[in-house]
């Protein structure tokens, strides 16, 4: 393996292991739940979330990268008012999206 590469590859690991997406005050109050979960709560919106999937070409680990879309539109639901979000879409090519929903005293 030449020098670069060894390089990028070392580098690409690396920054697979970074959380790059902070969490908010608010974003952290808000929950993940199933669609069946929701029946009793007000739909606010919608929300998508996208982030840098692959590094150097290098893909990101799956579960990391499902946790960042879900604090990103954890963080978008809160700004919106909501205090729930349901995962409308399958993640792909680092994007998901999501819908928004006011459970507690709706």
């Amino acid at each position: 393996m030449s020098g670069k590469l060894l390089l990028a590859f070392v580098l690409a690991i690396s920054l697979n292991a970074c959380t790059w997406v902070k969490e908010t005050p608010g974003g952290e109050k808000v929950r993940v739940l199933s669609a069946d979960e929701v029946s009793s709560c007000k739909e606010l919106g919608s929300t998508s979330s996208f982030l840098k999937d692959k590094i150097v070409g290098v893909n990101r680990n799956k579960d990391k990268v499902k946790k960042e879309l879900q604090t990103l539109a954890r963080n978008a639901a809160a700004d919106m008012g909501g205090d729930t979000i349901v995962p409308k879409t399958e993640i792909k090519d680092g994007k998901q999206e999501f819908t928004v929903y006011k459970c507690i005293n709706p």
